[in-house]
């Protein structure tokens, strides 16, 4: 909102207002605003969470420190979910429709979760709300992210385009047979609808999900491979945002390895939304997509504020208020700027999180059939938990799990040149 006006005021010729149209100003102003909410509304909700004796029902009280955290305030994640909205309203431009989608995206996991946490703790159900609700809330997110990437006109990939000269782009489309006569050629840069996306340590690191159906041809292949989109992005988003959900079982974990992954989105936000860096690093450049950094400016300033009273030893948990959120804010934004096969490397704590609990489930299961008693991989899933067990102190293995995050951020980024 702050952005319209300023525009306006610069339009008048008021001295200093232009500085709203330099993103990086934009960027930088929501991640102090972010900072300053999520510290200030934090102090607040918490000491409201605390009279009215809204608190957090641990399972595992066998492990080590968790008595400490029974009736821990919880819901904390409408922190991270006002922290993040607030700056974006104020700084970003709000008709892009990427923005639209990240606002969306916020608003419905944080409903979604906000109504498990409400369940649990204001109805007394410790399952809170049901597997398959949670779910469908997902695959609904997953169609709204894809559809709108699928008919919006304001998504599109910039391709170079070459074509014979005197002949207009939108005739460039002719078939080979027609393309046969030696003419000059030039090459114009223009705006398609395209469901490639990048594919990391490959050179030509662009990837058709059209590939994937070899059997079609002309606009039937083109519809199947956005149907395979779909149900990529469908994937994706329940995937990453239950990663995050188990991830979140001690103190700044789940919040610390988000804020990592939130900047280095940020960072290929960026360059795939700058034509100069886009040109040079020679990956996919998105036109209008560089508005996201100010998104990530915001998480990143919400999940660094929420660990000020999260950290060891939390005064506030997120809830699934905040551990959904973050994770179906980061699925969703490796799926606009076309990252999305990275988040098996950039997402490799959540990844193994989940993993580890896959693992002994149906490792359980199996073994109870076949021997008629269950056995375990791990001594307690999710990963966070066995190193519990195994006596290492929560701050450590926290500490740790950091380190992980931020060699994987950093490799994740180094796939820009490696490849």
């Amino acid at each position: 909102m702050l952005y319209y006006l300023f525009r306006y005021l610069d339009e008048l010729g008021v001295p200093g207002a232009g500085v709203f149209n330099y993103l990086s100003f934009r960027s930088a102003a929501a991640v102090i605003t972010s900072l300053i909410i999520s510290v200030i509304i934090g102090r607040s909700l918490i000491n409201y969470l605390q009279r009215k004796q809204i608190g957090e029902t641990i399972r595992n009280l066998d492990l080590e420190g968790q008595y400490r955290k029974q009736g821990t305030p919880s819901m904390g994640g409408i922190i991270i979910i006002a922290s993040i909205l607030v700056p974006v309203l104020l700084f970003a431009r709000l008709e892009n429709v990427y923005i639209i989608l990240m606002i969306i995206t916020t608003i419905w996991v944080g409903l979604i979760g906000f109504a498990d946490d409400y369940i649990k703790i204001f109805k007394k159900n410790k399952e809170g709300l049901a597997g398959r609700f949670k779910i469908i809330g997902q695959v609904g997110l997953g169609l709204i992210v894809a559809l709108t990437l699928y008919l919006s006109d304001d998504v599109v990939v910039r391709v170079n385009v070459t074509a014979p000269t005197g002949v207009t782009v939108a005739s460039a489309d002719m078939s080979d047979s027609q393309q046969g006569e030696e003419l000059l050629t030039q090459t114009t840069a223009v705006n398609i609808k395209s469901t490639t996306t990048t594919i990391p340590f490959v050179k030509d690191n662009q990837f058709d999900y059209s590939w994937l159906v070899p059997f079609a041809k002309g606009k039937t292949k083109q519809l199947l491979g956005w149907l395979v989109f779909i149900a990529m992005v469908i994937f994706v988003v329940v995937a990453v945002s239950n990663g995050v959900n188990l991830t979140d079982g001690l103190d700044g974990l789940a919040t610390g390895t988000s804020a990592v992954a939130g900047v280095t989105l940020g960072i290929l936000a960026y360059v795939s939304g700058n034509i100069i860096y886009a040109d040079y690093l020679n990956i996919m450049y998105l036109p209008n997509i560089g508005e996201l950094v100010i998104f990530a400016a915001a998480f990143a300033g919400a999940t660094v504020g929420f660990l000020w009273y999260n950290s060891y030893p939390a005064q506030v948990f997120m809830g699934d208020t905040g551990s959904l959120t973050l994770g179906g804010i980061i699925a969703v934004f490796a799926i606009v700027i076309r990252k999305e096969l990275l988040i098996p490397i950039l997402c490799g704590v959540f990844f193994i999180e989940s993993l580890s609990v896959m693992l002994q489930v149906s490792w359980f299961k199996r073994t109870k059939r076949k021997y008629g008693e269950g056995r375990r991989i791990f001594l307690m899933a999710p990963l966070h938990h066995h190193y519990q067990k195994k006596g290492y102190a929560e701050p450590k293995i926290v500490t740790r799990f950091w380190i992980v995050a931020i060699i994987l951020a950093v490799l994740s980024v180094v796939t820009l040149k490696i490849r």
